[in-house]
């Protein structure tokens, strides 16, 4: 189940993408349109999670927990930006997407297999293929003006992102080990069974990126700016909630290929809405390379040769 719902997901967020690019196209920025998707985002939060669920229970540490993982999100999103500002647009967000095969590897070193962690030769053969076939796909053979400052800001995109995927993890596990030691933090049963983890992310990253833009454009959102962002809102939204129960109802088998997953659907989604919407020449070789490595780290080979 976590791979399919980790599956929607990047169909949601590569719509959410489309989205941006329309309000690009349309003469937005980048900073107006996250500023109305992630405040938007916030609200869906609270429709799909307090709201739908019908609980309320507010728990402090849960929701402090919260705060720090949109710091985290904002990060990811602004250093990204500067990123993309510096350097090639493809070669970014393909470094961006080889960070999904990071935080197994994380999380198989500070929790192990006491919580289900644990990673194999075909995992570790499957990711090397993925980051392959991403950086092949996103590869940009342009000559890069800034490439020390490019650097720096790619490289902070990828560790932050690494961080907020090993967060979203830590999450998880409160949820599947209430209680139980080890975990770094003492929340409890009860707290970790409260809505408001995803909602405060949202409203913590939509602070930030409100103040980003006031205090760098100073003007009104335009009308195309807040139409695509609330349509990005809801795939966004959307897709960070599949995300997270994702994570929660994940096995161990599925815990060390879900993030990956997740990049690959994504730039195949991506990459069929700038063939078939704007005539982008797309690397299939490349995808089919990422495809393979999700199959070679997913399938329990020691069945199949046994």
């Amino acid at each position: 189940m976590g791979i399919q719902l980790m599956f929607f997901c990047a169909l949601c967020i590569a719509i959410s993408n489309l989205c941006m690019r329309r309000s690009i196209d349309a003469g937005g920025t980048s900073k107006a349109y996250l500023m109305v998707q992630l405040t938007l985002s916030f609200l869906i939060m609270l429709l799909l999670n307090p709201v739908r669920t019908g609980n309320y229970t507010w728990d402090t540490s849960m929701a402090l927990f919260g705060l720090a993982g949109g710091i985290l999100l904002a990060c990811v999103m602004g250093f990204l930006g500067k990123a993309l500002e510096n350097g090639p647009p493809g070669l970014s967000v393909a470094l961006l997407s080889c960070s999904s095969v990071m935080p197994i590897l994380m999380l198989v070193l500070l929790f192990g297999a006491r919580f289900g962690f644990y990673y194999t030769l075909w995992n570790a053969l499957g990711s090397v293929l993925v980051i392959t076939g991403i950086c092949w796909a996103g590869w940009d053979m342009n000559e890069i003006a800034n490439r020390r400052k490019w650097v720096l800001f790619v490289s902070l995109t990828f560790f932050s992102h690494v961080a907020y995927l090993v967060f979203l993890s830590w999450r998880g596990l409160f949820f599947s080990f209430a209680g139980e030691p080890g975990l770094g933090l003492n929340i409890t049963a009860e707290g970790s069974m409260t809505q408001w983890f995803m909602p405060m992310i949202f409203l913590s990253a939509a602070l930030i990126q409100t103040y980003l833009f006031f205090s760098k454009e100073k003007r009104a959102p335009k009308r195309s700016e807040v139409v695509y962002g609330a349509f990005g809102s809801v795939a966004n939204g959307l897709g960070a909630f599949l995300m997270m129960r994702s994570i929660e109802v994940s096995t161990s088998v599925e815990h060390a290929m879900i993030f990956p997953i997740f990049s690959v659907t994504l730039i195949l989604g991506c990459n069929l809405w700038g063939k078939f919407l704007y005539k982008e020449a797309v690397n299939w070789k490349a995808n089919a390379l990422c495809i393979g490595g999700i199959l070679v780290g997913m399938i329990d080979w020691k069945v199949i040769f046994n």
